[in-house]
């Protein structure tokens, strides 16, 4: 009785930090689940069971069902992507230096979210992954292509890089940056931060405008 008491003391803005707070630990429990075991075992009962739940009825307040629940997860990615690699990219005031920020910053996602990428995997290469998580997620990807290939561009016409289509070195780039990260998720022993570097390497040699 003390505990329902207690709740009903709680102000709207108390339960919704509340109710936050316990969306984000079955997220990361999500996450980290989807990571050891895959999507297809990936259970309400194992993601209760990360996350210190007692039941997972829990789960089911606050997601309507697996695929909104995995639907979250990848836009938890996303977002940590975004705020883990703009600071990086941002400190730099020339082209050269954002492009290998960029590079650089995405490889090092690997180490320090190490279940994150592994994750965001498992759900988009579920065939029961749901269009809006599939539209979303491409979205998303089509936006900071098309925000990269814009900054190319205006490198170019500022003169630090050289002549080249933005939007094949873009694609050139993307691919290069998911075969190293699906790389390194196959394989332990692979040192995904030296690769990332010489990834960097080879795309600021291609941009760069030179003087002869």
């Amino acid at each position: 009785m003390r505990a329902k008491s207690s709740e009903a003391k709680q102000e709207p803005g108390d339960r919704t930090f509340i109710e936050a707070a316990r969306r984000a630990q079955i997220v990361a429990a999500a996450i980290d689940v989807l990571a050891e075991v895959g999507h297809a075992k990936a259970t309400f009962t194992r993601i209760a069971r990360k996350a210190g739940l007692s039941s997972t009825g829990m789960i089911s307040y606050h997601f309507a069902g697996k695929d909104d629940l995995m639907r979250e997860v990848v836009a938890e990615v996303l977002r940590t992507a975004e705020g883990y690699m703009r600071p990086r990219i941002e400190a730099h005031t020339t082209a050269s230096g954002r492009l290998r920020a960029h590079i650089e910053s995405n490889v090092e996602l690997l180490v320090e979210f190490p279940g994150y990428l592994p994750a965001l995997v498992e759900v988009l290469a579920n065939d029961r992954c749901d269009d809006r998580t599939a539209r979303e997620f491409t979205g998303a990807t089509e936006t900071m292509n098309h925000v990269l290939a814009e900054a190319m561009r205006r490198a170019q016409a500022a003169g630090e890089f050289r002549e080249f289509d933005p939007e094949t070195m873009t694609l050139a780039l993307r691919g290069s940056i998911d075969a190293l990260i699906g790389r390194a998720a196959r394989d332990p022993h692979f040192d995904a931060l030296a690769h990332g570097r010489a990834l960097a390497d080879i795309f600021d040699h291609a941009t760069r405008r030179t003087t002869s």
